[in-house]
C-alpha cells in the first residue's frame, strides 16, 4: 500500500513535468493530426480503470471516420492511414493519456486500459488485472504486447498485480523505450492491431 500510494504521487508530478517539457511536440503533433485526419484531434474512449470503474481514456486520433454504404465505420484495416500507423507505432499517440496519470486515473506502468464490454467476459483470475490502475505500459506491453495470445497478455498481467515494485516499474519502463525503437509487437498477425477479445476459452 505504501508503494502504491508514493507510486501514484510520483505518477502525477512526473506527468505534469512532461506535459510541461513536451507542449510543443503534443501541439505539433495535434497540428499533424488535423492536417491529416481532420476533427477531433483526440480520441476519447470509456474505459475501466482501477476497481473496474470507467474513466475517459485520451489519446490522439489515428484512424480516418470513414463509413460504408450503411453508415457502418469501416474495419480497423482500412481507416487506419499510414500516418496513424506511424503514431502507432512510435506509441507518439499515446502521449494525451499523460493527462489521465495527472488526473490519477492511470499509471506510467500497469495492464492496458481495454474495452468496457471485455469486463463481464474475464474469468475471475482474468479480471484481477484491474487491481491497480490501468498504465501507459505494462508487462505485457514488454513481453509481445498485441503479438501475443489474450490468454498470455492477461496471464502476464496479473503477474504484474502480484509482483509489481519499483524496480520491476523500472525495468518495464527502460525495456518500453527498446520495444518502441525498435517497433516490436505492434499488430497481432493478419490484424491492424488485434483481433477483439471474445472470452476465454474454456
Amino acid at each position: 500500500m505504501t508503494y502504491r500510494f508514493f507510486k501514484q504521487l510520483a505518477d502525477r508530478l512526473a506527468a505534469l513535468l512532461l506535459l510541461l517539457l513536451l507542449a510543443p511536440l503534443l501541439l505539433l503533433l495535434a497540428l499533424l493530426v488535423r492536417l491529416q485526419l481532420g476533427s477531433p484531434i483526440l480520441f476519447y474512449q470509456t474505459r475501466p480503470g482501477l476497481q473496474g470503474q470507467p474513466f475517459r481514456l485520451l489519446k490522439f486520433r489515428t484512424m480516418t471516420s470513414d463509413r460504408d454504404a450503411q453508415g457502418q465505420l469501416l474495419p480497423d484495416s482500412q481507416r487506419l492511414t499510414r500516418f496513424g500507423r506511424w503514431l502507432r507505432s512510435t506509441s507518439l499517440d499515446e502521449l494525451p493519456e499523460l493527462w489521465n496519470i495527472l488526473r490519477g486515473e492511470m499509471s506510467f506502468v500497469g495492464p492496458r486500459p481495454l474495452l468496457m464490454q471485455y469486463l463481464p467476459l474475464y474469468s475471475p483470475e482474468q479480471a484481477r488485472r484491474h487491481q491497480v490502475r490501468p498504465g501507459i505500459t505494462g508487462w505485457a506491453q514488454i513481453n509481445g504486447r498485441n503479438a501475443i495470445s489474450w490468454e498470455e497478455k492477461f496471464r502476464l498481467d496479473v503477474w504484474y498485480v502480484d509482483h509489481q515494485s519499483f524496480a520491476l516499474d523500472c525495468r518495464i519502463l527502460l525495456l518500453t523505450i527498446f520495444k518502441v525503437l525498435r517497433r516490436e509487437g505492434i499488430s497481432a498477425a493478419g490484424e491492424a492491431t488485434m483481433a477483439p477479445f471474445q472470452g476465454s476459452r474454456r
